[in-house]
Order: structure tokens, then sequence, then C-alpha cells
């Protein structure tokens, strides 16, 4: 008899496209992965994936059994999460997803704090979104409002990022400083081109809406280092040159300390409404609304000063 672990394997695999990711979202190891793969497509007689080196690609037989199987394992997903909780009623538990810089910043510092269990989960909006649809995730801090009628995710809106241009702390900006005053934005442009970048690889979508919206065209070059996250970004910068677009409340506290140098805003605002995103069927209501008073209480502190 097939054994269920395989097929969540299986859609983890399918969802993420390599093995490695698909480990890490299983909690297993690779090897692990590979021989559970194996066994499924050993004992459905068909190849599931196509191996490449960088991505594994599903077949059509792999296809086909993805959407045949999906809403039941997702149901099962749920069916655990439930029943993990009832075991655990004493203490609940909150699933909360977002980026991990947020998470440093807002929650971190309070997790001591809490009354209630805390899992976090890092991972792209759309994916975060996913797993809230599906009952594995109890709030989603995002940018991106989903509209979507047979939803069951309530948006509300606490604050707003704005996007603005940072120098590393050895950068000279002199030149910058004189066009940006001059209101020069067609020679700007250019002098800013001749600088080392950096961006994160979620934040490619602020980088060209900050330069179509001041500039009025989509920027004609790429960064020159894509990091994992704007932390990363923030540290490189704060010991070297290099410019960055960066939302404002994350980088706050290096331009306090003087370890990176604000800029520029904008000659027009680039700005992000973020959102709680949470299930209308939520249980934990009052552990959600400390969550978010956290939330709302340190984006005002951060915007006021």
């Amino acid at each position: 008899m097939v054994n269920l672990e395989w097929y969540r394997t299986f859609k983890e695999i399918y969802e993420n496209g390599t093995l490695t990711k698909a480990s890490i979202a299983l909690y297993a190891s690779q090897p692990g992965v590979s021989v559970h793969l194996n066994a499924l497509e050993s004992y459905v007689g068909k190849k599931l994936f196509e191996r490449t080196s960088r991505k594994m690609i599903p077949t059509e037989e792999g296809k086909f059994l993805y959407e045949y199987i999906i809403d039941a394992i997702n149901k099962l997903e749920v069916a655990e999460q439930h029943f993990k909780k009832t075991a655990q009623e004493r203490k609940p538990s909150l699933h909360v997803g977002m980026c991990s810089e947020i998470f440093q910043l807002i929650i971190e510092p309070e997790i001591p704090k809490l009354n209630f269990d805390l899992v976090a989960k890092f991972g792209a909006h759309t994916e975060l979104i996913r797993d809230l649809n599906n009952g594995i995730i109890d709030l989603v801090i995002t940018p991106r409002k989903q509209n979507d009628i047979k939803s069951i995710v309530d948006y509300t809106a606490f604050s707003k990022e704005r996007i603005v241009l940072i120098a590393g702390i050895k950068t000279d900006t002199t030149q910058i400083n004189k066009l940006i005053n001059g209101n020069n934005l067609k020679e700007l442009e250019s002098e800013l081109q001749l600088n080392t970048w950096y961006s994160a690889s979620n934040e490619m979508e602020h980088f060209r809406r900050f330069w179509h919206e001041n500039f009025k065209k989509h920027p004609a070059f790429k960064p020159n280092y894509i990091l994992p996250n704007i932390s990363s970004i923030i540290r490189c910068l704060s010991n070297d040159k290099g410019l960055a677009l960066v939302p404002d409340f994350l980088c706050h506290d290096a331009i306090a300390k003087n370890e990176i140098k604000l800029l520029w805003n904008g000659k027009f605002k680039t700005e992000n409404t973020l959102y709680f995103a949470s299930r209308t069927d939520l249980k934990y209501k009052k552990e959600l609304d400390v969550l978010q008073n956290i939330f709302k209480t340190k984006m005002t502190n951060l915007s006021s000063v």
C-alpha cells in the first residue's frame, strides 16, 4: 500500500521545484526526499519529474497526479494542524507568515513576553497566502492584497512602507546630492548608474517601481549584487560603498546610527500598504489582537521618528 508521506513529498517537490527546497519545507534530508520520490514513481510505474541541474520539471503524468491529489493533501494538512492545536488546548499556538526582516525588527524582541506559542514562517507572499487559505497559517503580513471572491481571508491595512534610496557609509554622494537638489533627474539617473548597486531577490519589484515612478522608464541596468534579504544589504553598505532601494522602516535604525546614509526619498512617492491577512474563521482572536497591536505600535513609532 502506498505511503501517504510519499504524496506529501511529491507535493512539496512539485510546488518548490527542487529537492533541496522540498527537504527544507518538510524538515527532512534531501536523500530522504529522493527515496520517497523514487518509491512513488516505482509504485505508479511512471516518471513524475524530468531532472535537470537546476529544477525538477513535472512530466504530464506528474501534473495529472498533482491535480488529482492536491485537494486531499491540503485537507489532511488542515486536519493535522487542527488536531495538533486541539491536543495543546491549554496554550494556544499561532502560525504567522512574513518576511524575515519584519520578524527580526518587530516580533523577535517581543517573543519572551508572549503568553502563547508562536510558529513563524518565511517565504514568498503568494506561498504564505496559499497556506493561509489552506488553514496552515493564521496570520500573514503582506504588502499585496489578493482579490478572490472565494477566499475566506480578510485584509486589514495597518501601515505603509515607503521605498527610499540609501547609500553605503563610504559612498561619495556629493554629485548625487547636487543633482537631487537641482532637480536634474536626467543627469541624476546617469550618475546613479555609475555606482555599485545592491538589491534583494524579493525586492526587485520595489527597485523597478521606484525607478519607473521617478525617471518614467524601466531601469536599463541590473544590480551588481542580489542578496538574500535587506539585512544583508544594510550590513554590506555599512562597511563600504554602494546604493540600494529599500523600505524606509527596515533601514531606520541603521540610518539613525549613521551606519548608512539616507540619500533620497524620491521626487514621487513609491509606497506600499501593509496588510494583516487573516482567516475569517480564526479561533485565537485574542492572541491575534496581541500580535496586531505589537505591529501597529512599533510601526507608528518608526514612522513618527
